[in-house]
C-alpha cells in the first residue's frame, strides 16, 4: 500500500493557514483537538484506559506479572511496552504495513517509561533482589489513526498506569540467602504503582513552513518537515527530547519549541489527573452503593 499523498494545492492551503494561525479545522497553532479520556475499562487487566484525541482512538491495557530480575538491574522491576496498530485503523496498516510504525512507537514509549526519567519507583517493584520482580506489560492498540498517535498513546498509557494495581506480597526469609514469597490475592490490598504521578506525557511539535503546530491531522503531518517530541512531567521538567524526520531546527527555534512544550504540558497533566481522580471516586461510590444495596437485600430476605 503506497503512502498517503497530498496535492500541492492542499499543502499550500495548510501552510498558509498555519502561517495565519488559523488551521483548516478552525484551531489555532497550539490548540488540541477534543480529548475524551476513560479509565478502568478492561476487567481482566491490571489497569486500562482509552483516549480519543480528535478522531485518533487508542486503547491501553496493563498487565502485572511476576518475572525474573534483569542482571544489570538486580533491585528493580521492569516495564515492557508494545504498540500495535489495528489493520482496521487505516488502509496503510493492512498486511505488514504497520510494522515500521509499530516498532517506532514502541521504542518511543519504552524510552519514555523505562528508566529514572519516567518517575516510576522501579525499586518498589522488586520482590526478591537478584531473583523475582513485578513486570509491568503495557500494550497499546491503535484503533483509529487520525494524526498525533504518539502523544495520544502516551496520554492513554499514563492513565492506564494510574488505574493499575499491584498485589501485595509476603516474603519469608528461609536463611542461607533463600527466600519465599506469597502473593496476596485480595483486591482491596492491592496498591497503585509508586511514582505514577511523576510519569511524563509527550508533546510533539510539527514544523510547517516557518511555524510549528501541535496535535496535527493526517494531512498536516504530511506537510511537516521536522518534528520535535518533548517528554514533560507535572513539575514542568523535561524528561526526554526526540527529533524526527529529515528537516532541521534553528537553535533559537529549538529553545522556543521546548519552552512551548513545557508550558502546554503542565495544565494538560493537571486536567488529566483531575479527571482520573474524579472517575475513580465515582467508581468507589458505586461500589459502596452496590454493597449497601446487597446488605439491604440480605436483611430483607432474612426478615
Amino acid at each position: 500500500m503506497p503512502a498517503p499523498l497530498i496535492s500541492p494545492a492542499e499543502r499550500n492551503y495548510i501552510e498558509q493557514g498555519v502561517e495565519q494561525d488559523c488551521r483548516a479545522d478552525g484551531r489555532a497553532r497550539l490548540e488540541y483537538r477534543h480529548v475524551v479520556l476513560e479509565s478502568g475499562l478492561l476487567s481482566q487487566a491490571s489497569g486500562s484506559a482509552r483516549c480519543r484525541l480528535g478522531e485518533s482512538d487508542v486503547l491501553v491495557g496493563v498487565k502485572v506479572e511476576i518475572g525474573q530480575v534483569e542482571s544489570a538491574k538486580p533491585k528493580q522491576g521492569r516495564v515492557v511496552c508494545n504498540v500495535e496498530c489495528s489493520p482496521s485503523a487505516s488502509q496503510q496498516f493492512e498486511g505488514r504495513g504497520a510494522d515500521d510504525l509499530n516498532n517506532s512507537l514502541t521504542l518511543a514509549m519504552d524510552r519514555l517509561f523505562n528508566g529514572s526519567q519516567s518517575g516510576l519507583d522501579l525499586e518498589s517493584l522488586c520482590i526478591i533482589p537478584d531473583q523475582q520482580c513485578w513486570v509491568i506489560y503495557i500494550d497499546a492498540m491503535v484503533m483509529d489513526a487520525a494524526g498525533n498517535l504518539l502523544d495520544c498513546i502516551i496520554m492513554t498509557a499514563r492513565a492506564a498506569l494510574y488505574n493499575t494495581r499491584i498485589p501485595k506480597t509476603e516474603i519469608e526469609d528461609l536463611g542461607d540467602g533463600e527466600f519465599e514469597f506469597e502473593v496476596i490475592d485480595d483486591v482491596d490490598d492491592a496498591e497503585p504503582i509508586k511514582g505514577w504521578e511523576n510519569l511524563p506525557i509527550s508533546v510533539t511539535l510539527y514544523k510547517i513552513g516557518q511555524r510549528y503546530i501541535i496535535d496535527p491531522t493526517i494531512l498536516e503531518e504530511l506537510c511537516s518537515q521536522v518534528t520535535l517530541t518533548v517528554g514533560v512531567n507535572k513539575q514542568g521538567l523535561v524528561c526526554g527530547i526526540k527529533k524526527g524526520q529529515t528537516g532541521s531546527i534553528e537553535p533559537s527555534l529549538l529553545n522556543e519549541m521546548i519552552g512551548t512544550a513545557t508550558t502546554l504540558a503542565k495544565p494538560l497533566i493537571e486536567r488529566m489527573d483531575s479527571k482520573l481522580v474524579s472517575d475513580e471516586n465515582k467508581i468507589l461510590e458505586k461500589k459502596k452503593l452496590g454493597q449497601h444495596v446487597e446488605t439491604l437485600g440480605f436483611f430483607a430476605s432474612v426478615i
